[in-house]
Parts: structure tokens; C-alpha cells; sequence
């Protein structure tokens, strides 16, 4: 019998252990109670961008009036469309580096053993339980040194932002893949080598192929690290490099009439923000899944 005859049992065997001992309208009452915390925010959120200022601002959850001006508003109100335009740049660039860089590194710290590899792999650990916003003020100091001793500008500039988050989305990304390839045979490319591969052939057609569950994962985490900051951008950035968290944050402050915030834009642009990330999750899903639960079953 097979390792993953022997797996698949093993969970058939647990799942039907839970469904003896929780009833089924038990799990029904669970589920129904999860699915409604989820939907009841999103809901609001959904009718809020159909829905005027004040319907909102005076706690209307089903709208009134329906109304789709806030989703052609958005667009000239706080210029959200060049911080989108930003994030994907900022946000793809850094993921797509973390990624490329982590994998080379976590076959390194994985397949060969050298002094100082596992200080380098506790460095990792230790490095992500810095809070981001120590270092703030010191990345702040030391960018805007290198404009008055170098004279190159990097506040304000994209590649700035870019080297940011890179600095937090490598270590992530280099764990993530250290811990996948340590599940990987290291008899495939032991027979890859001995058939005259070298290690960059190796790494291109035979840990890729096998790796794409933790790529997906190191990569979908770097990119959410730019897309959902705000701390580093609202004082890295300027108004033509500012990323689109710092544009949402830019409706909340604007306001309507003189008095109210423009909450029905900011509910329609939260949904045009949220849907890239939506639209990145369904599509890698299947991937996610695997690279997210690797390791956990030996």
C-alpha cells in the first residue's frame, strides 16, 4: 500500500471520527453562524457603496436609494486609480523578487551544510518577530541620508518602497521555502546530478516544478505586504508615487458637503481594492492550499 493510500485513510478515518461525534445539525448551526459573522460586514460594505453619504453615515444597512455614482466617482476624487497602478508595481515587483531570491536561498540553507547555516536560519525567525514599526524612523533616517550624502533620492520614489518591503517580504518568503523543500526527495536530484545536471539546472527542472505550492504561498504573502501597507507608504511615498491604502485612507479625510465623509466612494473603492487580491486568491487557490499545509503531514 502506498504512502498516499495510507494518508487518504487516515483522514477518511478522522473526518468520519468527527462526524460521529458532532451531530449534523450541530455543524449545520456552526457553519450557518461562520457564514453569517462573514457575510454581515461584506453586506454592508456591498450595499454602502450603492448608497449615499448620509443613508450611510445614519446606519442604513439596506439602502434607500440605489445609486452607482460613488464607482464612477472614486476614480477622480483621490486619483485611485495611479495608487492602484502604483501597488501593482510596487506589490508584483517585490513578490516576484522575495520569491526568485528565496528559492535560491532555501536550496542553499537546505540541501548544503555550511558554517553559519543555521545562524542564518534562526536570523529568519528572528527577523519576523521585529514589529515593523521600529524600524520606521530608522529606514526614514537612513533613506533620507542617502539624498543628502549621495545625492540619490529614494523617499518619495518607487524603488524606495520597493527595497521596503522587500527588507520583510524576504525573510517570510525564505522560511516558506526552506520549509517546503525540506519535504522534497533529495533523490530526484541526486539522479539529476548524476546525469550531469548542474545545480541551476537542478533548481530550474526539478525544484520549481515540484515547488510551485510554496512559490505561490511566498509569493501571494510578499505581494499582500505591499498591498495592505500603510504605515511605511504614508511616509515613504509622495502624491505621484502614493499606493492605493494611502488613496482609501484619502476618503475617509475627504468630505461631502462639507461635512460628511464620502463613505458610499470609500465602500465602492474598498470593493475595486479587494477584488485583485479576491481574483489572486481563487485563481491560485489549488496551490495555496497545498503550499500552506506543507510539512504539516510527514
Amino acid at each position: 500500500m502506498s504512502t498516499t493510500t495510507i494518508r487518504t485513510g487516515k483522514r477518511g478515518r478522522a473526518t468520519a471520527n468527527i462526524a460521529v461525534l458532532v451531530p449534523v445539525w450541530v455543524r449545520a448551526i456552526v457553519i450557518a453562524v461562520i457564514l453569517i459573522v462573514i457575510a454581515l460586514p461584506l453586506m454592508f460594505v456591498v450595499f454602502g457603496s450603492v448608497n449615499s453619504d448620509l443613508g450611510v453615515a445614519s446606519g442604513e444597512y439596506f439602502p434607500s436609494s440605489f445609486t452607482l455614482a460613488n464607482y464612477v466617482k472614486i476614480w477622480s476624487t483621490v486619483g485611485l486609480a495611479n495608487g492602484m497602478f502604483n501597488s501593482i508595481v510596487v506589490a508584483g515587483s517585490t513578490a516576484v523578487v522575495a520569491t526568485v531570491i528565496a528559492v535560491a536561498t532555501a536550496y542553499v540553507l537546505v540541501r548544503f551544510t555550511f558554517l553559519g547555516r543555521v545562524t542564518i536560519l534562526r536570523s529568519l525567525l528572528i527577523l519576523q518577530s521585529i514589529p515593523g514599526t521600529l524600524l520606521l524612523l530608522p529606514l526614514f533616517v537612513v533613506f533620507s541620508s542617502f539624498s543628502t550624502y549621495i545625492g540619490v533620492q529614494v523617499i518619495g520614489t518607487r524603488w524606495g518602497l520597493f527595497i521596503t518591503y522587500l527588507t520583510f517580504a524576504l525573510p517570510f518568503a525564505t522560511w516558506v521555502m526552506v520549509t517546503y523543500l525540506r519535504g522534497l526527495p533529495p533523490e530526484l536530484e541526486e539522479a539529476a546530478r548524476m546525469d550531469g545536471a548542474s545545480n541551476l539546472r537542478i533548481i530550474a527542472q526539478v525544484i520549481l516544478p515540484l515547488s510551485w505550492p510554496g512559490i505561490v504561498v511566498a509569493g501571494i504573502f510578499s505581494f499582500l505586504q505591499g498591498w495592505n501597507d500603510v504605515l511605511f507608504a504614508s511616509v515613504m511615498t509622495n502624491t505621484d508615487t502614493q499606493t492605493v491604502s494611502i488613496a482609501l485612507n484619502l476618503f475617509s479625510a475627504s468630505q461631502s458637503g462639507g461635512s460628511l465623509p464620502l463613505y458610499g466612494q470609500l465602500m465602492a473603492a474598498s470593493l475595486i481594492c479587494a477584488a485583485p487580491v479576491v481574483v489572486l486568491y481563487l485563481c491560485l487557490q489549488r496551490w495555496l492550499v497545498g503550499g500552506l499545509t506543507a510539512g504539516s503531514v510527514k
